[in-house]
């Protein structure tokens, strides 16, 4: 039985793109990176790296796979590029997803 409540069923097109953004985020540096990108900062490549605690180069790769899949947006500061996050789904993911894993290491009860 359907709640009223309930949102309508997905689209066989919402569940292909919501399981390809899932498949993006199931990396750590990718999480770390778009967590870092969050609060709304445009951040260059070292920075991210750093934040990462990964390679320049590793993090430009990860930061290519996250542009071309529409997470993350990047604009020329003279030679510098600076990644933001794009849109503020992405932001609630990536924050309900890391809310989910604190409650899981924690034991914090689940709330509605």
């Amino acid at each position: 039985m359907r709640s009223e409540n309930r949102a309508e069923e997905p689209t066989a097109d919402q569940v292909r793109v919501a399981v390809d953004t899932f498949r993006l985020l199931a990396d750590q540096t990718r999480v770390r990176l778009l967590w870092a990108l969050a609060d709304g900062d445009e951040l260059d490549v070292g920075t991210l790296a750093e934040i990462a605690g990964t390679t320049q180069p590793a993090t430009s790769q990860h930061l290519a796979k996250l542009r071309l899949a529409g997470a993350v947006d990047v604009r020329k500061d003279g030679r510098r590029a600076l990644y933001s996050i794009r849109g503020v789904h992405l932001r609630r993911v990536i924050a309900e997803g890391l809310f989910h894993a604190d409650h899981t290491l924690t034991g914090a009860p689940p709330h509605n």
